[in-house]
């Protein structure tokens, strides 16, 4: 009875489409132009991702920092690593660069050679004032030989900030407007007036200037996927075009095709402006997925209209069956590959639960319209001739179907053996994966940022900034001698982790003062004793604009501190090393019961975020593998099938997960997401042969080995050409600049693969081995879902 009301729903479907053939193209045609009118709204993402979610400890703590001391990745820095910048003509022109940026509105102050200040003692009215380093122009050789032995070696304060004395680099630090650190502001400034800046600099003087900062990486970076996204929609419009054309040989049915997909993606970037959210570097692969997902709907579309119309040549009767016998079983594996993508929804991440939402969207929205308008615009098409209909005839393909049928045949106990084996060298390799928590690992290596960014790590020992927040619990307690002593106990440890940059604190400037107390002489940089902290602190509240020096390190109250480090790119154990090191010095220096200290900074934030990630992506492909779980047990009423249907699909994620392990591959977001999207794909091929195996043993009175052989043959020709297509179609991403997008491509084609060989080879050898008990009528006699109409031909017939 369900059969056959499931059978009249899609047959009266059918009549609707092809009788409502005018109404159907216009009602697509507007909605396709108000979805392109939703395009305005699309916006690239402007902030630095953040994969944990907004109630979480880690961001809380993140987001107080901000409150007290201000963005903390706003500082853009540039840096020059050439002797001939001390002559008087180039270091007169570097002066004017930092005169430059300090005059756009977006950069909020600059810290260079040519505003440095230096901080001395007024012996007659008792206060620190400060001086400029440079107070004209340079004119002579002399000149500059004498301002960098004063600077190199007599204001320790400022190495490591300004200069690297021991390879002669200098650098100036432009920091810039909170309030537009986070806007299309900041992209604009730095790409069309900043870079335009520094080029106009480095052809007037040939010197090379070196950029860095997470405004200037994060815009880069951003600009970088911007330019990703029509690469990747050509480059899988190309290659799946070419594929189907390989395969049908026809130009109608391949531009037909790519029609289809061609309004996915506009629909695709339409409900992306819709919904109003940003394009990150996973909302822009889902335009060239929706093309790779796509194509396999027009395959079996395609496919099956030429098989009908070479049974009988009748069109009407030919596109009525298309709907009628494929629709149900076309939705449901659209259905189960959205429900991939769909899993990321229960995530916490907002970054995830976008990306999962506008894809499952667009995959349903991929199959209506390739339900639609393919059936629609081949009944105004003459039927298709003879050489159109070669394809179904290919002896190569039948030569692969036997190869495969031979296998199952003859085979079984070597496909189980290898199969074990394959398992168990896969286990060994997931023990040595490793989970990257590393914000910069995935970025191009081969651009000029990306070496930017290995030249400050090599200068100034990082560019990631980690921030530790010291609260003492008592106003103005910062400032007392006691916590200056922790603070610098605390700056010593981070001195002494290689991968940390100098800390920069409220220390090095009480230092600078009794520095300045004692005249300028370098050795005195140093903290003063109880008695002296006494005299420099009366000469410190009689000075101008102390409060703006303290304002950087300090919160207003004088309760808080902050100290300031940059971490070099390291790997995610290291990192956790670093921070479990400082949290037991933290621990030592400042008890818990009378301070309140935290680590906080969006390198730590990132790690973090992975880590919690991870945990929650395992989540998603197990409830993935649960929703297809449910569905195999609907279908089929019996535990055995459920596990028969899973060991091929979860073989190759195990195989893949392996495979990572060996090649060096860690976990991180992007390869993350290859297991959950590579099992919602590879589970289609077991419905489609499952559905048939059903259909078979019913029509073969449950003679178990005729049903397999049977379904392996008209199965299997489908199962190869989408594979192949969804293969070369997620190959693409290789061609992207960005590591983690070449290793998400690379990986879900290779577990696709895997999948397709393991529905062709180990699911049909599991049913013959395991099946009997299952081949009854009492159980399927009465099929719950009916997938396909009893007696009639599955999709992938050839």
């Amino acid at each position: 009875m369900a059969a056959k009301l499931k059978q009249g729903f899609w047959e009266k479907t059918a009549s609707i489409i092809l009788r409502n053939r005018i109404l159907i193209l216009i009602l697509i045609l507007a909605f396709t132009v108000f979805l392109g009118m939703q395009w305005k709204n699309m916006r690239f993402s402007n902030t630095q991702a953040n994969l944990l979610p907004d109630d979480h400890p880690v961001n809380l703590e993140y987001r107080n920092f901000l409150e007290q001391f201000g963005e903390e990745g706003n500082a853009i820095v540039f840096a020059i690593h050439d002797s001939t910048l001390f002559t008087p003509t180039n270091i007169n022109r570097w002066n004017k660069f930092s005169k430059q940026l300090a005059a756009f509105p977006e950069v909020d102050f600059v810290l260079s050679l040519d505003n440095l200040q230096e901080l001395k003692k007024d012996n007659v009215n008792q206060k620190f004032i400060l001086e400029p380093l440079i107070s004209s122009e340079i004119k002579t050789k002399k000149e500059i030989d004498s301002i960098k032995n004063h600077l190199f070696n007599d204001l320790p304060f400022y190495d490591n900030l300004l200069f690297n004395k021991e390879t002669g680099t200098v650098r100036t630090i432009a920091n810039m407007d909170g309030d537009i650190i986070n806007t299309s502001v900041r992209k604009d400034f730095i790409l069309e007036d900043l870079n335009h800046l520094i080029d106009n600099f480095e052809a007037e003087t040939g010197l090379d200037v070196r950029v860095s900062g997470m405004p200037y990486i994060r815009t880069m970076n951003s600009q970088n996927i911007i330019d990703e996204i029509g690469k990747f929609i050509l480059a899988a419009l190309g290659v799946t075009s070419l594929i189907f054309f390989f395969f049908f040989r026809s130009f109608r049915a391949t531009l037909i095709s790519m029609c289809v997909v061609i309004i996915g993606v506009m629909w695709a970037f339409g409900i992306l402006g819709l919904l109003q959210y940003e394009i990150t570097v996973l909302t822009a692969l889902i335009p060239p997925l929706i093309i790779v997902i796509g194509i396999p709907n027009c395959i079996f579309l395609i496919n099956k209209y030429q098989q009908e119309v070479k049974k009988h040549g009748n069109q009407a009767l030919s596109l009525q069956r298309v709907i009628s016998k494929i629709g149900n079983a076309t939705l449901m594996t659209n259905m189960t590959t959205a429900s991939g993508f769909a899993t990321f929804i229960i995530t916490d991440s907002k970054l995830l639960k976008e990306f999962g939402i506008v894809a499952s969207i667009n995959i349903i929205g991929i199959f209506i319209l390739s339900l639609l308008i393919i059936p629609i615009i081949y009944s105004f098409l003459s039927l298709p001739k003879t050489r159109h209909l070669k394809h179904l005839n290919k002896r190569w393909i039948d030569a692969f179907v036997n190869k495969m049928e031979h296998i199952v045949r003859h085979r079984r106990i070597a496909v189980y053996i290898v199969s074990l084996i394959l398992l168990i060298t896969s286990i060994i390799g997931i023990y040595q994966i490793e989970i990257s928590g590393s914000p910069i690992e995935d970025m191009p290596k081969n651009a000029q940022f990306f070496k930017d960014i290995r030249f400050f790590e090599k200068e100034f020992d990082g560019i990631m900034p980690i921030e530790i927040v010291v609260d003492t619990k008592k106003p103005k307690g910062v400032l007392k001698p006691a916590n200056l002593k922790r603070l610098d106990q605390l700056s010593e440890v981070v001195t002494d982790i290689p991968e940390l940059s100098k800390p920069i604190s409220v220390v090095n400037l009480v230092k600078y003062s009794k520095q300045a107390f004692y005249n300028g002489i370098p050795k005195y940089y140093q903290l003063p004793t109880a008695q002296e902290n006494n005299f420099i602190m009366k000469v410190a509240q009689n000075s101008d604009g102390n409060g703006n020096l303290l304002k950087n390190f300090v919160d207003s109250t004088g309760q808080t501190a902050r100290i300031t480090t940059f971490m070099q790119d390291v790997k995610t154990d290291r990192m956790e090393q670093i921070e479990e090191r400082l949290n037991e010095n933290i621990n030592k220096i400042f008890p818990p019961d009378r301070y309140n200290v935290y680590m906080t900074g969006s390198a730590l934030l990132f790690l973090k975020g992975t880590k919690y990630l991870v945990k929650n992506l395992i989540l998603s492909l197990a409830f993935a593998i649960f929703l297809i779980a449910l569905f195999m047990a609907y279908l089929f009423r019996s535990f055995r099938m459920i596990i028969i249907s899973l060991i091929p699909n979860l073989l190759p994620l195990v195989i893949t997960a392996g495979i990572m392990g060996f090649v060096g591959v860690p976990i991180k977001p992007s390869t993350i997401l290859v297991f959950s999207i590579a099992f919602g794909i590879s589970v289609d091929d077991t419905i489609h042969f499952l559905a048939k195996y059903r259909q078979e043993l019913i029509a073969n009175k449950w003679q178990i080995k005729k049903s397999v052989y049977a379904s392996l043959r008209e199965t299997g020709v489908s199962m190869f050409y989408t594979s192949i297509v969804l293969f070369f179609g997620f190959s693409v991403f290789i061609i992207s600049n960005f590591g983690g997008t070449v290793a998400l491509g690379a990986l879900v084609s290779a577990t696709l693969m895997f999948a397709m060989l393991a529905n062709l080879i180990l699911l049909p050898s599991l049913l013959l081995s395991l099946e009997r008990n299952i081949a009854s009528k009492k159980i399927l006699k009465k099929p719950q879902i009916d997938i396909l109409p009893q007696g009639e031909d599955e999709v992938g017939e050839n």
